[in-house]
């Protein structure tokens, strides 16, 4: 018997690629003479926020600042939870203008804005499960930052500790499949890491490191859907077979900064 998984409708923040390109190197994605297709960027994305749309999810729009070329990866804005909003405090100095422009509109949506004392990247490393807020550091976002979280949120907030700089963020490294599952690539993470995720998750969905090298696990699941970037095959593939319905939304051109599906969408709980 075929199991039906049950989608639930949700609210993401976006901001389009107007602005997009790579004029610095922050992470191992990016090369600073890397060309990049502004046009194709947005056709890319505007394929996104259309498969969001078809399948029932709510769109809601910031509007894109001239000089902040990576104000497209909405999910670093913050973590949002019941209506409460944790700021974000950038690692890269380039970064940091978008932190005052991502506050207005949250206090212009009606919300109060919670600013981290500690290095903190938002969606990018702090990937509420369940009753866990899960909490990625190493490489951007730190330990004292999730500590906050906790403190801020009343969660349990759970550090994992990333160790391939190709995976400095945890949501490239792991995304959650529903409120009991997730996937993820295990050698993104110290063993200690490892061992936690294997107790909390003895189901999970493992990914290859093809798959997470082509951005697969930089995805968001509503449930049943799936919104995957295409060249992770072998994810597809697993996903299917465990009655997720995978929706492959390819933003290749993104990836030349080092972002995804998940990287553009900020997730309003």
């Amino acid at each position: 018997m075929s199991l039906t998984r049950v989608p639930r409708p949700r609210r993401f923040l976006t901001c389009a690629p107007r602005y997009f390109d790579v004029r610095y190197a922050i992470n191992p994605w990016m090369r600073e003479d890397t060309e990049v297709d502004t046009d194709l960027a947005r056709t890319q994305w505007e394929t996104l926020i259309s498969a969001y749309r078809e399948h029932g999810h709510r769109v809601e729009f910031i509007e894109p600042v001239a000089g902040l070329p990576d104000m497209v990866f909405a999910a670093n804005s913050a973590l949002v939870l019941e209506g409460r909003v944790f700021g974000s405090r950038f690692h890269a100095p380039q970064r940091r203008p978008e932190q005052l422009a991502y506050e207005r509109w949250f206090k212009a949506a009606g919300f109060d804005v919670h600013p981290p004392e500690s290095v903190c990247e938002g969606e990018g490393d702090l990937v509420p499960a369940g009753p866990f807020v899960l909490a990625g550091t190493g490489f951007r976002t730190t330990r004292a930052a999730h500590q906050e979280v906790q403190e801020f949120f009343g969660v349990p907030t759970i550090s994992l500790l990333l160790v391939d700089p190709y995976f400095y963020h945890l949501d490239t490294a792991l995304f959650v499949l529903d409120d009991q599952n997730i996937a993820y690539y295990p050698e993104a993470f110290s063993p200690g890491s490892r061992e936690v995720l294997e107790r909390l998750y003895p189901d999970a969905l493992i990914a290859t490191r093809d798959d997470a090298m082509a951005f697969g696990l930089n995805s968001v699941s509503d449930g049943r859907h799936v919104f995957v970037a295409p060249r992770a095959t072998g994810l597809i593939d697993q996903l299917t077979d465990r009655g997720y319905v995978p929706v492959p939304v390819d933003l290749s051109e993104l990836h030349k900064a080092g972002g995804g599906i998940k990287c553009c969408t900020q997730e309003i709980r």
